[in-house]
């Protein structure tokens, strides 16, 4: 499952996500309200866990934007200790739940679990485009049922398409979630080239019907249709 973690706080904002990527989610993460929404816009996520107070745009007009567009993920708001007005008016504007800072990372996954299993999960744990099938819980790829050993990195990019099954993702998208804030756009330029061509060879994507295309000057996308 994709979950979307907000917050400022560089440190905070790590080890959430250390922590949730060991759970075996996918995690993507913004530093401020406006990152936030341009992600939320343009990928869809299970759940979010969104800090309150944050640079440009805070967290509770993240929220009240969100339900406006009609996005009805499960969100867990991240409050301050004793700020009670900012709860509620989280919990008005949509949210369903909040945790007080300082809080126990074991506590927040169970918090997420909980949302999760409410709101029903949106996403399945098999993904699956033609006869290649990703298992996110398992961490196991096959093709026609015949196992294919991918590095991590492989994984990553694999999932990540395959979790925008038929939708472009661009170059840059891709990278950042496959390598993070350690993604340096000027030295690793051929990077992902050199990954995607590793990928094709592993799954056997050749001839003229590729599984993986490229969409020039946009990035890539994995689907069904042409």
């Amino acid at each position: 499952m994709k979950i979307l973690v907000v917050d400022d706080n560089l440190s905070l904002l790590d080890q959430i996500r250390q922590i949730l990527e060991n759970q075996r989610y996918i995690v993507e993460t913004a530093t401020d309200g406006e990152k936030a929404l341009n992600k939320l816009f343009d990928n869809p996520f299970d759940a979010i866990i969104l800090d309150i107070m944050m640079p440009k745009i805070d967290g509770l007009t993240v929220l009240e934007e969100v339900r406006k567009a009609g996005i009805d993920v499960p969100v867990l708001m991240l409050t301050a200790k004793g700020d009670v007005e900012d709860r509620v008016k989280g919990l008005d504007l949509g949210a369903d739940d909040y945790l007080a800072k300082p809080f126990s990372l074991d506590e927040l996954v169970a918090r997420l679990r909980a949302l999760l299993r409410r709101a029903g999960g949106q996403c399945e744990s098999v993904l699956q485009v033609h006869d290649l099938q990703l298992d996110t819980k398992s961490r196991k790829v096959t093709k026609s049922g015949n196992p294919i050993e991918l590095t991590p990195r492989e994984f990553s990019i694999l999932e990540f398409l395959l979790h925008n099954k038929n939708r472009a993702v661009s170059r840059f998208s891709l990278a950042e979630h496959v390598w993070g804030d350690d993604f340096d756009p000027f030295s690793m330029s051929n990077f992902m080239d050199v990954h995607i061509k590793n990928l094709r060879q592993k799954i056997g994507d050749s001839g003229e019907r590729k599984i993986i295309r490229t969409i020039r000057g946009v990035g890539y996308i994995i689907g069904d249709t042409e």
